[in-house]
């Protein structure tokens, strides 16, 4: 499977791209929200999402046939900025399983700030 492709179709949200890289008994787990999808409803919360997106996957590994993903997720505006965390399970060449972790991205808390711990990763935003 293309990673990069399946990125693509998701930050585009193109329907159609996207039932290309699922089984159609697969399901996708959103775990910060609780919530579990059939391809179908993942595809339709994905692409009814409002606003235009663009994202930069910043790490992958492949262990066996698990795939994970940290991919930053952005609207093209700036406006709003996500992280997400995906662990893809693969059969013949196609998602089975999806297990997601998104998290909007922020400044650290003025508690940990006024501690003075830590330093800032990347001046990129």
């Amino acid at each position: 499977m293309d990673i990069t492709d399946f990125w693509n179709a998701v930050l585009k949200q193109e329907p159609e791209k996207l039932r290309t890289f699922f089984k159609d008994t697969a399901y996708v787990n959103w775990h910060c929200t609780n919530e579990h999808f059939t391809v179908e409803e993942y595809i339709r919360a994905n692409c009814e999402y409002p606003g235009e997106w663009d994202g930069t996957i910043e790490r992958t590994e492949e262990i066996g046939n698990l795939l994970i993903t940290a991919v930053k997720v952005f609207t093209t505006d700036k406006e709003l900025s996500f992280h997400v965390v995906s662990f893809m399970e693969i059969e013949d060449d196609k998602i089975i399983a999806m297990n997601e972790y998104w998290g909007d991205d922020g400044k650290a808390p003025q508690w940990r700030l006024e501690k003075n711990i830590g330093t800032v990763i990347s001046d990129k935003s």
